[in-house]
C-alpha cells in the first residue's frame, strides 16, 4: 500500500531528518513510528501527504509515485488526525465530520448517513452529538469527533500523528482500546507517530523506530521484544521485556482449541485480550484455566502454561 524506497529529506539548512530509509506498510495494517524527539519519525509520515517533499528517494501509494499525484486530491484520499485535532470551533460535529465528503462533492443523504455511521461507531450518538458544538465537548469527544472527520471520506490511508498525546493517561488509555476495539471494522491502513514505546507496543501491528534519522528497525511488536537490532532499541524499549511481551502478546496467539477440555463456568475473556488480562483473571480465580469466547461462542482455553510461552509469536490456534 505505501512504500518508501531510499528516501532522504535534507532541508535548506542543511539539517537531515531522515537518511535513505525503506520500508512498505502493508494494507489493512497499522505501523507505528517511534523514536525519540527529532529522529524523523514525523517527517517522515507528512511525506505520504506531500506536506514535505523528499530530497532523495521515492514514496509509492498503492504502486503509484506520490509525486505523480495532484496533492489536494492526495490529501482528500488521507485521513489525518492530529493532537492539536484542529476542529472548526465554529461549525457543528456534524458538519466537521462532513468537511471532506463536502469538498468531495458527496450528496447531502449521502453525508448524512456516513456522519451518523461514524459518531455511532465513536461512542458519540449522532442525536445527541450531532449538532454540539467541539467547543461543548470533552477533550476526548473532541478526539473522537477528529478521528470521525478523519474516517468521513472512506480513505484507503489514514495518518495520526500523535493523535492521543494531549489527553490525560485514564483518557489516552480508553480512547487506544477504542480505537485497537473498531480497527476491525475500519479496513484502513494506518500510520500512527507516537513518542512512547508502550503505545507504538499496543497501537501497532508494525513498529519503526527511529534514532537521528535513521530507521533502525522495522518490525512487529513481539519480535522487537525478543530481538532488540541493537543496544539503542534495547535502551529504548527498558528492562521490562517481558511484561511488555505480555502487554502486547493477544490470547488468541497463546490460547489453544477446546478440544473436549473442560472449560470452567467462569466469565470468558475474547482472543484479542492480551496475555496480560489472561493472566489477571487466572490469579483471581481457583480454576487452573479460562474459557475463550468469540461471539459468545467458546472457541479456546488458555492456560497458565499457555502464558508461560508468549515469547512465540508465531503460535496461533484459532
Amino acid at each position: 500500500m505505501i512504500e518508501f524506497q531510499n528516501v532522504t529529506k535534507q532541508y535548506d539548512d542543511g539539517t537531515v531528518a531522515i537518511e535513505d530509509i525503506s520500508f512498505e506498510v502493508e494494507e489493512g495494517t497499522t505501523t507505528v513510528l517511534v523514536g525519540p524527539s527529532g529522529c524523523g519519525k514525523t517527517t517522515t509520515m507528512k511525506l505520504v501527504n506531500r506536506l514535505i517533499e523528499p530530497s532523495q528517494g521515492t514514496v509509492y501509494f498503492d504502486g503509484t509515485d506520490i509525486s505523480e499525484k495532484d496533492e489536494i486530491e492526495l490529501r482528500r484520499d488521507i485521513g489525518y488526525v492530529i493532537q492539536e485535532i484542529g476542529l472548526f470551533d465554529h461549525m457543528t460535529v456534524a458538519d466537521n465530520v462532513g468537511t471532506v465528503p463536502n469538498l468531495k462533492g458527496w450528496d447531502d443523504d449521502r453525508i448524512r448517513e456516513r456522519v451518523r455511521e461514524l459518531l455511532d461507531l465513536m461512542d458519540l450518538p449522532a442525536a445527541e452529538y450531532a449538532d454540539q458544538h467541539p467547543t461543548e465537548l470533552s477533550g476526548g469527544q473532541r478526539q473522537r469527533v477528529g478521528v470521525a472527520r478523519a474516517l468521513a471520506a472512506d480513505p484507503d490511508v489514514m495518518l495520526m500523528d500523535e493523535p492521543f498525546g494531549a489527553l490525560d493517561p485514564i483518557t489516552r488509555e480508553e480512547l487506544q482500546d477504542e480505537f485497537l476495539a473498531i480497527q476491525d471494522e475500519l479496513d484502513v491502513t494506518i500510520l500512527f507517530v507516537t513518542h512512547s514505546v508502550e503505545e507504538a507496543l499496543k497501537m501497532g501491528d508494525r513498529i519503526a523506530i527511529f534514532d537521528v534519522g535513521e530507521l533502525v528497525q522495522y518490525d512487529t511488536p513481539q519480535n522487537v521484544l525478543e530481538n532488540p537490532k541493537n543496544d539503542f532499541v534495547r535502551d529504548f524499549i527498558g528492562q521490562d521485556r517481558e511484561l511488555k511481551k505480555l502487554q502486547v502478546t493477544p490470547v488468541r496467539n497463546v490460547m489453544c482449541e477446546a478440544n473436549g477440555k473442560s472449560v470452567p463456568d467462569v466469565e470468558p475473556i475474547t482472543p484479542s485480550d492480551t496475555a496480560q488480562v489472561a493472566l489477571s483473571r487466572l490469579l483471581e480465580t481457583d480454576d487452573d484455566r479460562l474459557p475463550v469466547a468469540r461471539d459468545g461462542e467458546v472457541v479456546g482455553v488458555v492456560e497458565e502454561s499457555d502464558l508461560r510461552g508468549t515469547s512465540d509469536p508465531t503460535r496461533r490456534s484459532v
